[in-house]
């Protein structure tokens, strides 16, 4: 089982949430990056463009702002709620490479 479904859910929750939230909507504004998310069997990108996670696809993306490095069972799990992304962070279980203004925007995907 590949965690793609559970991604493309994430962003639609995501892009839905960014619809109601004013606050959320404005600490994305101007943010334009290409997300890379690589866990190591599995590798999707998607852009954050015009305040929505756009162009979801499988496979790796040139010049990523954001790289995020992981394993499939890790996302899951951060998905489903089993772990907190920051207990993974601090395990070492998800590495986030980029600029450290836009991965705290970031956060708000998980």
């Amino acid at each position: 089982m590949t965690v793609e479904p559970l991604l493309r859910d994430l962003i639609e929750k995501f892009n839905a949430r960014v619809d109601s939230d004013e606050k959320l909507r404005s600490e994305l504004d101007g943010m334009d990056k290409k997300v890379l998310l690589d866990l190591e069997s599995e590798k999707y990108h998607f852009r954050l463009h015009e305040k929505k996670a756009q162009d979801f696809a499988a496979g790796t993306v040139d010049g990523a702002d954001i790289t995020i490095l992981s394993d499939p069972e890790t996302i899951q799990g951060m998905i489903e709620g089993k772990i907190k992304p920051m207990k993974a962070f601090a395990l070492r279980k998800v590495r986030i490479q980029g600029d450290i203004n836009d991965i705290l925007r970031l956060r708000k995907l998980f």
